[in-house]
């Protein structure tokens, strides 16, 4: 799981062949391999089909309503395709949610008849097949975001041998690919790029920049300022800009002419709802709150409480890293945390489930890691041992059934089966029925242990001393 960090190299992204380009958060080159659906055809059938990008930012829905931009917006161009204006036909719209880079290749496959990522994408490949609408947002450049109090930089070449962090499918890389051919004219070093794991969206890189675990990062400006809204601690540097390859817009196949002009038609004179961003705020506002598990006093805290954490994760096949960010979530690490119900602890672990897996005692930290990692191993074996998961998907289904319960998760896996989701996935596919039907807090709980995780593991070499303390800086 440790993510190098990765040179941009001196080219514009756009010039490199597709085997290059695979973490440059652009579009691969992909065959057009499949006819694509006009209007007519789509109308025939009654359902378009949406490829929309797995952010929470434009696709996400809590407790049956509508959230994110894209899904607000979707849900105005489905009224319209009924409406006189745009031909009086109800058609269903399949949301079909994706990583934002694989949207074009998705659509060129024949896998949907629309993409709406809402965000900036670089330049589809090959440009011929795909057809961009008009602009969704007008307006959209790339900004520097970073936590407030961080160093501010007011010129691009102040961020010359500086780390910027982006998520998988960021069209922020040839923006950052042309400006490190400006500072190598100049002699200088280049920005250094990490991207992260698949499992964060744009929305919780930025959570995490507040946090000051990642330094800062780009983000589309309408994007940026969404989530300041929600996240007060993050700083948006607008004076610090770079266009992106392409605006923010949807995405059609070339010979869909006339769904392309009912989406242009739709957007000419589409206006969001004024109170759009107050209730994007108030869904998310207290969901988005995690800290730095690597600051100064949590490292230490962490260096006295490693030795019980490994041996006890090592007994039971598990990473201890995934305990200390389950432990960080339920007590901050704090070994005399009290619950509700009982919980208790480091991991917030109750008499009842320390009994099922035959551990008494659980105000002693040992015996209370014990039973935890026991339990958790427990739930792991007898209901997610499946081959058919990813390894932090595999946790991930964990930590939802540790927070919910396990026959709770395995309904909404089933759901998400019955809608077409990939029940093997939590992070954007199962957590968007549970997202649905249940609400955010098992989402946030999840999202925020593995954030943890990944902030532990970007260091794991740091607190995996060979012969020595935990290092500190």
């Amino acid at each position: 799981m440790k993510r190098p960090l990765l040179l941009i190299v001196l080219c514009m992204a756009a010039w490199l062949p597709a085997g290059a380009q695979a973490r440059t958060g652009g579009p691969q080159q992909v065959a057009h391999s499949a006819k694509g659906r006009d209007l007519p055809e789509i109308r025939a059938s009654h359902v378009l089909r949406v490829l929309v990008n797995q952010s929470r930012n434009s696709s996400g829905t809590v407790s049956g309503r509508s959230i994110g931009e894209e899904e607000v917006r979707l849900k105005a161009f489905e009224r319209y395709l009924a409406s006189p204006a745009g031909g009086g036909q109800a058609i269903r719209f399949k949301v079909i949610p994706k990583a934002k880079e694989q949207l074009l290749g998705a659509l060129l496959r024949g896998e949907g008849d629309l993409v709406a990522p809402g965000e900036a994408m670089e330049e589809p490949t090959p440009l011929a097949a795909v057809a961009g609408s008009a602009p969704t947002v007008g307006r959209a450049p790339l900004v520097l975001v970073r936590a407030r109090g961080a160093r501010q930089f007011s010129r691009p070449e102040q961020l010359a041998g500086q780390l910027l962090v982006l998520p998988a499918g960021s069209a922020a890389g040839q923006a950052v690919a042309a400006l490190n051919e400006r500072l190598e004219r100049r002699h200088l070093a280049p920005v250094r790029i990490e991207w992260v794991d698949p499992s964060l969206a744009v929305e919780d890189v930025l959570e995490m920049v507040e946090a000051k675990v990642y330094p800062m990062t780009l983000v589309e400006q309408p994007i940026a300022e969404r989530w300041a809204k929600v996240m007060p601690q993050l700083q948006v540097d607008r004076q610090l800009a770079f266009a992106p390859a392409a605006g923010m817009r949807w995405y059609t196949r070339s010979e869909a002419t006339q769904l392309q002009a009912s989406v242009d038609g739709f957007l000419r004179d589409y206006r969001p709802p004024a109170d759009q961003d107050k209730t994007f705020a108030a869904a998310y506002a207290q969901l988005y709150k995690i800290q730095n598990p690597m600051a100064r006093r949590e490292r230490e805290r962490l260096e006295g409480l490693r030795p019980v954490l490994q041996r006890n994760a090592q007994q039971q096949g598990l990473d201890w890293l995934d305990l200390a960010a389950l432990a960080y979530k339920e007590s901050a690490l704090d070994p005399d945390a009290r619950g509700a119900s009982g919980a208790t602890g480091l991991l917030q672990i109750t008499p009842s489930a320390a009994a099922r897996v035959g551990v008494g005692g659980i105000h002693d930290v040992d015996n209370n890691v014990k039973a935890g990692a026991r339990y958790l191993a427990m739930i792991k074996r007898k209901f997610f041992a499946s081959r058919h998961l990813a390894e932090r998907e595999r946790m991930a289904f964990t930590l939802a059934a540790y927070n919910l319960g396990p026959e709770r998760v395995q309904a909404l896996r089933a759901e998400a089966r019955r809608r077409g989701l990939n029940p093997n996935q939590w992070f954007f596919q199962v957590e968007r029925v549970a997202q649905e039907q249940v609400g955010m807090a098992p989402v946030s709980y999840v999202n925020a242990v593995n954030k943890y995780f990944l902030a532990y593991d970007r260091e794991r070499e740091r607190l995996e001393p060979q012969g020595g303390r935990v290092a500190y800086r």
